[in-house]
């Protein structure tokens, strides 16, 4: 598995209830760009249109080695899952307060782009601060260990 992008800023604004694996339709030479590692993920978030998936906010700039660049960089990308899945996840997106988030981009080992989606709920404010505390705590006591050996 070789990862593309990970999305840091979905872990701290959102608590992770489940993950799901999920293959994402590209056109031409997006794979090539996902190559070059030409991706911003930290905007991108997943909704239902019809019975069917889409990813939405999620740049993949433009292939540097071609002339053509008539793909749009922010469009929106559908989500390869098998239908009872996505039942599954419309169903569970239409529970009050949970959405789809990115964690990460990847190459599978077969060299397939996938998506690590979790179905996430908000964090509140004093949620994040704990967060940083806890983050803090363990950079501390990490640093402390460090200096005792």
């Amino acid at each position: 598995m070789k990862r593309i992008a990970t999305n840091k800023k979905a872990r701290y604004e959102y608590a992770v209830v489940e993950k799901i694996e999920a293959g994402i339709a590209l056109m031409g030479t997006e794979v090539k760009s996902l190559r070059e590692g030409k991706v911003t993920i930290t905007d991108t978030y997943a909704l239902v249109e019809g019975d069917q998936l889409i990813l939405r906010g999620l740049h993949i700039s433009p292939y540097s080695h071609t002339s053509q660049q008539d793909i749009e960089p922010r469009r929106d990308r559908k989500l390869l899952l098998h239908k009872k899945e996505i039942r599954r996840m419309i169903g569970k997106i239409r529970e009050k307060g949970l959405t789809l988030v990115p964690l990460c981009l990847y190459f599978n080992e077969r060299g397939l782009v996938k998506v690590e989606l979790a179905l996430a709920r908000g964090k509140k404010t004093y949620d994040k601060r704990r967060a940083i505390k806890d983050r803090d705590m363990a950079r501390d006591l990490g640093r402390e260990l460090k200096d005792k050996r």
